[in-house]
């Protein structure tokens, strides 16, 4: 499967707002955002144009997919999933991605970044309901438990992602016992508890043209 490999820092700068996919280094002085606030290229400071309707809307979607580390034919399966469910469509899109089994590790604390919990699952430290889950995608449900195997719990980066997670928000959908190494998703996230950044319209109206 194909994966973006180049400069992660570049994908901030281009979406002009922190994705959060390096980290600690993220919540720091040492972010490039912090210090190049403008998009990567030569003449990017110098030619500032005004974004067209098309171009609103794609940066959006754009960041969206990034923020959460999918490819584009990824994304564009988990939309068609959130148009097949009953509701809005861009309200269960932004559930099924922060129902990710990915996302759910990096948001109980145990990766610093989506993509640190995503190598994780893929190298089986991940249990759900005490079966080892090695798919990043797999969608947790309500009422399931997420947990680090017992022989992975001494990992540096998920000691150190829990250490920092400490002073971060926590999400109240979310049940997590740091001590147990264990989570439970409570409840699926209400639209006052999904993001608030995303702005899910421009997206839906993307890929409806």
């Amino acid at each position: 499967m194909g994966r973006y490999l180049g400069p992660k820092c570049k994908l901030c700068r281009r979406e002009g707002t922190k994705l959060f996919l390096k980290g600690s280094r993220c919540y720091s002085k040492k972010c490039s955002l912090e210090r190049k606030n403008y998009p990567p290229g030569q003449k990017s400071k110098r030619y500032r144009s005004k974004q067209s309707d098309y171009a609103i809307h794609l940066r959006e979607k754009q960041k969206t997919k990034r923020t959460y580390g999918l490819l584009e034919k990824q994304f564009k399966n988990f939309f068609k999933k959130a148009e097949d469910l009953p509701g809005v469509t861009g309200e269960n899109l932004l559930r099924l991605l922060e129902t990710r089994l990915d996302n759910i590790i990096f948001r109980m604390g145990y990766a610093p970044s989506r993509n640190a919990a995503r190598h994780l699952v893929n190298h089986g430290h991940i249990l759900v309901d005490g079966k080892k889950v090695d798919i990043p995608s797999y969608v947790v449900s309500e009422g399931q438990t997420v947990e680090i195997d017992k022989k992975s719990r001494q990992i540096p980066i998920i000691q150190e992602a829990m250490e920092s997670h400490k002073s971060l928000d926590q999400f109240s959908w979310l049940q997590v016992n740091p001590a147990n190494f264990k989570g439970v998703i409570k409840s699926m996230p209400t639209e006052e508890q999904l993001p608030q950044d995303v702005d899910v319209r421009l997206i839906v109206e993307f890929y409806s043209k």
